[in-house]
């Protein structure tokens, strides 16, 4: 078994690397290499990043700003101005003007 696969089962402090426990049947689990770092042998085993690995890097590095970001900024100011002109709704109404 491979370090960064082990898990830890949370309920019975057993080892696996399923997804489940194989004696108890949970799913709470924490990955062992959160406590015991990996050592830097099985680091170099990785193959070397191919052309794809390199295309998708450029790509990336590329991407324009994400437009979540924007989209959540907008949201924001419309709700604040529906805040505002509830605000100022409501306090007209609160308060009528009176006529001679």
């Amino acid at each position: 078994m491979r370090l960064h696969e082990a898990r830890l089962c949370l309920d019975c402090d057993e080892v696996h690397q399923d997804g489940i426990c194989p004696v108890c049947g949970s799913e709470s689990f924490a990955y062992i290499s959160r406590w015991v770092p990996v050592p830097d042998t099985e680091r170099a085993r990785r193959p070397p990043a191919g052309e794809d690995a390199e295309v998708y890097r450029e790509l990336l590095a590329d991407e324009p700003a994400p437009r979540k970001r924007r989209t959540l900024r907008g949201g924001l100011l419309g709700l604040t101005a529906l805040g505002v002109a509830g605000w100022a709704f409501r306090s007209s109404r609160a308060n009528p003007k009176e006529k001679p």
